[in-house]
């Protein structure tokens, strides 16, 4: 199972989307989101510099962020799956 966390604002339709391609991925993903509106939010978001929203983390990394495109998110969760 891999553990991503989604950061998210109101009213984002590239987030509403972000979430619609991890809902259909075919990985064993679990997603945690988070709002940019909370404390915990802001602090992700600075920790990995996010310039907007949507972003997603796994462990350490952010390993995508804004227009997120199925092929990219296929790739970084397979590279994520192998290693």
């Amino acid at each position: 199972m891999i553990a991503l966390t989604l950061l998210t604002q109101a009213d984002c339709a590239w987030c509403e989307r972000a979430k619609k391609l991890l809902a259909e991925t075919d990985a064993q993903v679990e997603v945690t989101e988070v709002s940019l509106d909370t404390g915990e939010g802001r602090e992700l978001a600075a920790r990995h510099r996010l310039l907007f929203a949507p972003g997603l983390v796994h462990g350490d990394r952010l390993i995508a962020y804004g227009r997120i495109s199925e092929r990219a998110l296929r790739r970084e969760l397979d590279r994520i799956s192998q290693s």
